[in-house]
């Protein structure tokens, strides 16, 4: 025979042994759980338990009148606090209006809403020999590059690279924001 099948040979016998052995040494009863009674040590091994006192059943108060659950305010499915009651209201007083009082000014509407936030993340820097950084970014799929000035995406523009963040405005001027290096 080969060296090789010999050894397939003899790891195989190996490993029959080592199955009967642990089949012999498990044990055939299954272990006592929790709920049954442990043995004495004065007791044999082979003597049947004694099962443990039972307590008896009160079947008398499954039957007697329970009190009724009482409507409420709860709801178990709400995490907020409970809003606060109402103030009271103030009482009405009549007064003369004040010959010089000021007229009341007229509501201001307000401006336009602020810009959405820019989208990007600052993922790194790159510095070439002649000392030009170049700041790396990412929308979450592409990586996109660009230096102080550079518009990206077509919409953003870069205002300044630092070490640890970048200045970055909508290409009209408007929403500058820093987005900070997180480097993912």
């Amino acid at each position: 025979m080969s060296s090789d099948r010999r050894r397939v040979l003899v790891s195989g016998g190996a490993i029959a042994v080592l199955a009967v052995v642990m089949w012999a040494m498990w044990p055939s009863s299954p272990a006592p759980s929790a709920s049954t009674p442990q043995q004495t040590s004065g007791a044999q091994p082979g003597a049947p338990r004694t099962p443990a006192p039972v307590a008896p059943v009160k079947l008398d108060s499954l039957s007697s009148e329970r009190q009724e659950p009482a409507d409420s305010d709860r709801n178990p499915f709400r995490y907020q606090p409970k809003a606060p009651p109402p103030p009271p209201p103030r009482p009405v007083t009549t007064t003369t209006p004040a010959v010089n009082s000021e007229p009341p000014k007229p509501v201001v509407p307000p401006g336009p809403p602020p810009p959405p936030p820019i989208p990007l993340k600052f993922i790194g820097i790159l510095e070439r020999a002649n000392g030009v950084k170049w700041a790396v970014l990412s929308d979450g799929k592409t990586p996109m590059h660009g230096r102080d000035g550079d518009i990206v995406m077509g919409q953003y523009r870069i205002v300044k690279i630092g070490t640890e963040s970048i200045e970055m405005t909508y290409v009209d001027g408007r929403g500058r924001q820093v987005i900070r290096l997180t480097g993912q």
